[in-house]
């Protein structure tokens, strides 16, 4: 069976030609808190997993009790508040924003960095965040774990990164002021700290200079491609790279397969990694080939096959994996995924009639491992630094390089 991500439809019904909206009243907003208590219930696989309906609508409530003092952006944000109640990680809150501020942050070990930003401030590159219109960072992570699932760190730093450049949204969390501007407070690699102001963009007018890190460590590379793969001749080792679980109609998944097999039976590679650490899902049937021919393969044994996985490994990229976790001989290494083992899924979605906010819910169950709580953990757990980013080293291969 085909397994789908929300990504899919969730990019689908978001392409239209609504944008955030402006000054509704109380009641339009009322109207929409109680459009989403009757409907979501209604439509979720199960919605009172692990909050009861009668806390649900209790915290439905409360938010119905401030209305009058709520506007869009403090709206938004108390959706979102009580989208963590329910603790589903693919039902979402998905409003349609139109501004971004010109930057791009990356979490790491060591703190929160600037790895893209506005062409005229470049100099900014890979300066650490300290604050954000004088509210420093600890502050701004108390906020965001209000309104963001917090009981897994990698889901929770791949959103957060999603919203620390929107300015409605920092404005409905009461960082900002005003969605047309936000003062960084950032610290360069020689510890200076200094304030940089970035005016709010068009999000569809959005051009950052990126850190050149990008543009040469290994997993980087490519990233216009659903999946490559390239040998490297000194190590004797096969990098396979599966961005994402679609099938690429100009180079379709089983040739891809049959090419890379081939190169491993003409070359023999000792080792072969497969990287599924910026794969966020799609279809998990995609992959089945290689799944397939890996189980069959001299390659699969201990020491011998790697499977990548990190914050950004969820939904089926996420089942690719746990399959190969319960199937191979494949050592995970990385860090703990951003979605569950089993979990809800299958999204769909509905549009709230004023705001236009959607709402992204589950309509099904999967349960990949029987009994199994909580993310995928790998068997070796790596730390990402800014320092190993800043000099071009990527800490898991760097770890089975030395295998």
């Amino acid at each position: 069976m085909k397994r789908y991500s929300s990504l899919l439809f969730l990019l689908a019904i978001l392409i239209s030609n609504h944008c955030f909206s402006q000054h509704l009243s109380g009641k339009a907003l009322l109207d929409d808190l109680m459009y989403y208590r009757d409907t979501l219930p209604v439509k979720h696989k199960n919605l009172f997993n692990k909050i009861s309906k009668a806390d649900f609508e209790n915290k439905v409530a409360l938010v119905a009790s401030k209305i009058d003092s709520l506007n869009e952006e403090t709206f938004m944000v108390e959706l979102f508040r009580l989208n963590v109640s329910i603790g589903d990680e693919h039902t979402r809150i998905e409003p349609v924003f139109r501004l971004v501020l010109p930057i791009k942050f990356e979490r790491f070990e060591d703190g929160i960095f600037v790895t893209g930003i506005d062409p005229g401030s470049s100099t900014a590159l890979l300066s650490q965040l300290i604050a954000i219109n004088g509210h420093p960072i600890d502050e701004i992570n108390r906020k965001f774990k209000e309104v963001i699932k917090s009981d897994n760190r990698s889901y929770f730093d791949i959103y957060q990164q999603q919203f620390l450049n929107n300015p409605s949204f920092l404005k409905g969390l009461g960082i900002l002021e005003t969605d047309k501007y936000a003062v960084f407070t950032l610290q360069d690699p020689l510890h200076k700290t200094y304030q940089l102001t970035l005016n709010a963009i068009n999000k569809d007018s959005l051009k950052l200079t990126t850190a050149s890190q990008y543009n040469n460590i290994l997993p980087y590379r490519h990233n216009d491609k659903d999946y490559w793969y390239t040998y490297d001749e000194a190590r004797k080792i096969i990098y396979f790279n599966f961005v994402h679980c679609a099938e690429d109609e100009n180079n379709p998944f089983p040739q891809f397969n049959t090419e890379l097999f081939s190169t491993i039976e003409k070359l023999h590679p000792n080792k072969i990694i497969l990287d599924l650490r910026f794969n966020s899902g799609g279809n998990s049937g995609v992959l089945s080939p290689f799944i397939d021919s890996i189980k069959h393969s001299y390659l699969n044994k201990k020491g011998h096959f790697y499977v990548l996985i990190g914050k950004q490994t969820f939904s089926s990229a996420l089942m690719n994996a746990v399959e190969f976790k319960r199937h191979t001989n494949a050592i995970l290494v990385g860090q703990m995924t951003s979605g569950n083992i089993n979990h809800y899924g299958e999204v769909r979605g509905f549009r709230l009639p004023n705001t236009k906010i959607v709402i992204g819910y589950s309509t099904m169950y999967w349960e990949n491992w029987k009994g199994k709580k909580g993310a995928l953990m790998p068997d070796k757990e790596i730390t990402y630094s800014a320092a190993s980013f800043v000099n071009y080293k990527d800490e898991a291969l760097e770890y089975i390089y030395q295998r």
